[in-house]
């Protein structure tokens, strides 16, 4: 097995778009929480979520690839920005390399459908008795639906576009593993570079659900939180007054390479990544095993792929998603895995600042993890300030932590029982 070292970084997230932009923004705890602005959200019950302001596709796309716009949802948008910033950050040049030597994997989930675009053809749908008629949608259908319109909703489309901007010719995989996705994607993009199939390869994840008709359905789900605190102050993992996670949006891809490549062309070393370990709860859909067992498989895993031993890791980037259930859970599962250890064990959320990604938080987290390695600062969790027994461990809470770390782990579950955990390592030659 090769080593495989991290040497490009793009991160496009609610609180900075930019590696440099987003860190800073994490170590001094500022969060992208904000009143929603990408529709209107007045009339919902839920109001608020981390989304990335102002942002223009069009300064990370090149003038030949502008007509594939149109069909690029926002979480694709978000992905191929960030691997155009994890490629200039990397300083690789693609025409020196074998594209069939150059992978892509990216995390991504559910893509919302755009709603004023489907909503005449559907009220057209609508018979004189107010019913669903599939057979007016058929007649009407044939002349107002763009004949590519499926393309934009399919999620292998992430991964696609940035293939295409990219001429990346290798292996190309899809993971749609819910909050867990974006973590898996760098894993299994880290195993096929350490087993030679790519020497290079985009890893990460990217995800928007800023939509109508999702908040909603999360809301329904009863996962958001409904707090009537000043946005920033709302996602607060592991606090006593925590009441559900903000949704996020954005996009986090890492440049993977193999070490003795890297080494060649004096490429920035971020870090070098050891493992991965995925399980699965099967304990039930809408809630985690309450004990974190399958969980602490997923870490245990983790640590046996990346050579690793409990007592070995430094620092965890935690899911942290600001639920009652999950933060409980994740702590129950720390205490499984590294048992007396844990009470001195920093880890922390940044989803405090950035909500929840979904698929791609994972992805944005790995970024997060290398960026801990190579500066030496542990982000804070912000908003805990109401302790929780049953949440007992260091979270790093509200201000950064100067902090020289070695090994390093991320964690990340979703919904339905999906576990995955990242190892990584300061590079040290």
């Amino acid at each position: 097995m090769r080593r495989v070292v991290v040497t490009g970084l793009g991160v496009v997230a609610p609180n900075g778009v930019g590696k440099d932009a987003f860190w800073a923004a994490c170590v001094e705890g500022r969060s992208g929480v904000r009143f929603v602005n990408t529709f209107d959200a007045s009339a919902h019950p839920v109001r608020i979520a981390a989304e990335v302001p102002d942002f223009d596709i069009n300064a990370f796309v090149p003038a030949e690839h502008r007509k594939s716009l149109k069909l690029m949802g926002r979480a694709a948008r978000f992905g191929v920005a960030a691997s155009g910033l994890a490629l200039r950050d990397s300083g690789l040049d693609l025409n020196k390399l074998n594209p069939e030597r150059l992978g892509v994997v990216m995390g991504t989930g559910l893509i919302p459908i755009d709603l004023p675009e489907l909503a005449p053809l559907l009220t057209d749908a609508v018979n004189q008795q107010g019913e669903f008629d599939p057979s007016r949608l058929g007649q009407r259908g044939r002349e107002a639906l763009f004949p590519l319109w499926l393309l934009k909703y399919l999620p292998n489309m992430v991964a696609a576009h940035v293939s295409l901007i990219h001429n990346a010719q290798g292996p190309n995989s899809t993971i749609t593993s819910a909050c867990a996705a974006g973590t898996q994607a760098v894993g299994e993009a880290f195993r096929l570079v350490a087993r030679d199939d790519v020497d290079y390869c985009f890893a990460g994840g990217a995800d928007s659900r800023m939509d109508p008709l999702l908040l909603l359905a999360y809301h329904a789900l009863g996962a958001l939180s409904k707090s009537t605190r000043p946005p920033t102050e709302v996602s607060r993992p592991f606090d006593a007054q925590r009441d559900g996670f903000v949704l996020g949006e954005g996009a986090g891809v890492l440049l993977l390479e193999e070490l003795e490549h890297a080494r060649k062309r004096g490429a920035t070393i971020y870090a070098e990544v050891l493992g991965m370990g995925t399980s699965f709860d099967a304990y039930a859909v809408t809630r985690p095993d309450p004990e974190g067992r399958g969980a602490a498989r997923a870490i245990r895993w983790a640590l046996r792929e990346a050579h690793t031993n409990a007592q070995d890791i430094d620092y965890i980037n935690a899911h942290g998603t600001s639920t009652r259930l999950n933060d409980q859970m994740e702590t129950n599962a720390i205490k499984r895995v590294f048992g007396e250890g844990s009470v001195a064990l920093p880890m922390s959320s940044i989803k405090s600042m950035i909500g929840h990604l979904i698929g791609a938080a994972g992805a944005v987290e790995a970024a997060a993890l290398a960026l801990t390695l190579q500066r030496g600062v542990l982000p804070p969790t912000i908003n805990l300030t109401h302790r929780d027994p049953n949440c007992d461990l260091d979270y790093v809470p509200n201000t950064a932590r100067e902090c020289s770390v070695r090994t390093v782990l991320s964690t990340s579950f979703g919904f339905g029982g999906q576990n995955a955990a990242l190892v990584m390592r300061r590079f040290a030659g």
